[in-house]
């Protein structure tokens, strides 16, 4: 005899999900007890639903597998909504298992009553409920499966997870691997003939396009034929640094972005989404698509990138070789001497980055410089916020280093949304995870400020609602709130200061948090 509970849990480890992100309440306690009967699964504590799914979303992004998230009820899930949100956009694997009201009590409408339907299915690939036990070791198989396109969803009523009865485990089909017959002949042939018109393109890439084997055949197209070449603004993850081929996003904004398009007449998408601005701003388009311009489209928005754009570059780029892609050289910027300022806190990260460093980027305003700065460091895997969700760089910076114990992780963090997801300090200290925060501490929303002047909104200078756009009154003491969840901290005000307290963040075991403290970049 056995649990449902223990058949769910076999039945993720036999698929490949070994790791769990958890924040579990009433309804989850059966699967919360089954986990002692299934030691190989590694249940990680959050304090909060938003970190467990951030997690989850980093875990997966360097895995390339899908980790597990277990989930209190509706409101924990919505708990979890905005990094779901992200993960959603950058088409991250995921398991979400919701715990549920007993079938026989869901009826009564107690207080945590919800439609856990509804909310699951802005984010969800796929949301199933599982109401025989029998059927949950089949159901929790199919979750697996159909995590393989994005967020899968798994409601479980409580009396579904505490029956006993000699339940059989679900078998996971193995996915098979992405191949050309997925790919969109006529898009690919429009776009070979576009590249070969003569006419200018723009070719831009997203998804697993911006790892080196994308950009390879990025860079043989763009040799072949002339072709721009740019990834999305935020892509899920892009493999740089010294030895691999460069590359440019585009910009977050939309003026920027829209002069680094002008003047295509075609832009290619390759695992990319058709370019648009973050918001409407009067007076201004958001299709960042150039008047006129053609759209092909050769692979989805996260879907095949690489396989597609090396389809593409056999048919326009045959006679350009991988060898003659361009490298980036190792090339580290000095240590500047001054005041540290988002530019030289750039130049120093550039300037300390360890080899095989994992970098999640929330840094917001405060990362301006850092693609430049990093851009000859050795080699690395960059992060980003995918779906514009703040709350993000703590969470899945937790995920990485789970997925990736041998390699370094460094959070590059704003402060303001560093308090959405604080708590994920304490869950860096109890699994003595590798990551270096580096927290910039610029007292203010300036991404706020920012936009507050791109919609043309104003504000007189004593007005009361200015003091929505700063973090002022009191300042926030980073170091002492990561102190205080067991993270060693300390403040850096110098170029010098912060690359010694990178060194000895790098010399020592465990998560530790570095306070940089620069002036907004928009006053």
């Amino acid at each position: 005899m056995t649990t449902g509970a223990r058949v769910l849990l076999r039945t993720l480890l036999d698929g490949g999900v070994d790791v769990c992100f958890a924040n579990p309440g009433t309804s989850e306690m059966h699967l919360v007890a089954a986990l002692d009967a299934e030691p190989a699964m590694r249940a990680v504590l959050t304090l909060f639903e938003g970190v467990a799914t951030g997690a989850a979303d980093g875990y997966a992004r360097m895995a390339d597998r899908p980790a597990a998230t277990l989930l209190h009820l509706g409101p924990g899930l919505a708990n979890g909504l905005a990094n779901l949100h992200n993960a959603r956009r950058a088409g991250t694997p995921m398991v979400t298992v919701v715990g549920d009201h007993a079938l026989d009590h869901k009826p009564l409408d107690a207080p945590l009553e919800s439609d856990i339907d509804a909310l699951a299915g802005t984010v969800s690939v796929r949301v199933h409920r599982s109401t025989a036990p029998e059927e949950l070791g089949a159901d929790t198989a199919d979750a697996i499966a159909a995590a393989a396109g994005g967020i899968s969803t798994l409601l479980v009523p409580a009396d579904v997870s505490w029956a006993e009865g000699d339940w059989p485990v679900g078998t996971v089909a193995e996915p098979a691997p992405p191949g050309r017959g997925a790919l969109d002949a006529d898009g690919l042939e429009s776009a070979a003939k576009a590249l070969w018109s003569g006419e200018p393109c723009t070719l831009l890439i997203g998804g697993t396009a911006c790892r080196e084997r994308g950009l390879v055949a990025a860079h043989r197209i763009a040799l072949a034929t002339g072709a721009r070449l740019l990834a999305e603004t935020f892509p899920p993850r892009i493999e740089r640094g010294a030895g691999l081929p460069p590359l440019t996003r585009l910009a977050y904004l939309g003026d920027a972005a829209a002069h680094q398009l002008s003047g295509s007449r075609h832009v290619v998408l390759a695992g990319a989404p058709s370019p648009v601005t973050f918001f409407g701003y009067p007076g201004k388009r958001g299709d960042l698509v150039p008047e006129g311009a053609a759209v092909h489209r050769i692979a989805e928005q996260g879907a095949y990138g690489a396989v597609a754009l090396e389809a593409l570059a056999d048919l326009v780029a045959a006679d350009v070789a991988p060898d003659d892609v361009p490298r980036a050289a190792l090339a580290r910027p000095e240590i500047p001497d001054g005041e540290l300022t988002v530019v030289t806190a750039a130049a120093v990260i550039g300037a300390e980055l360890p080899e095989g460093a994992i970098v999640v980027d929330e840094a917001i305003t405060s990362s301006l410089g850092l693609p430049d700065a990093t851009a000859g460091s050795p080699r690395h895997d960059w992060l980003t916020l995918t779906g514009g969700a703040i709350g993000f760089g703590l969470p899945v910076a937790t995920g990485a280093a789970v997925a990736c114990p041998d390699r370094p992780v460094w959070a590059l963090q704003a402060d303001g949304s560093a308090m959405y997801t604080i708590s994920a300090l304490w869950t860096h200290a109890r699994e003595n995870l590798d990551i270096t925060t580096v927290l910039f501490d610029n007292g203010a929303y300036a991404i706020l400020r920012a936009e507050l002047l791109g919609v043309g909104a104003q504000l007189s200078p004593d007005s009361p609602a200015r003091s929505l756009l700063d973090l002022g009154n009191p300042r926030l003491d980073f170091a002492a709130l990561a102190t205080g969840m067991g993270v060693p901290a300390e403040r850096a005000t110098t170029p010098a200061e912060l690359a010694g307290a990178l060194r000895r963040a790098a010399s020592e075991p465990g998560p530790h948090l570095v306070v940089a403290a620069v002036p907004p970049l928009v006053p």
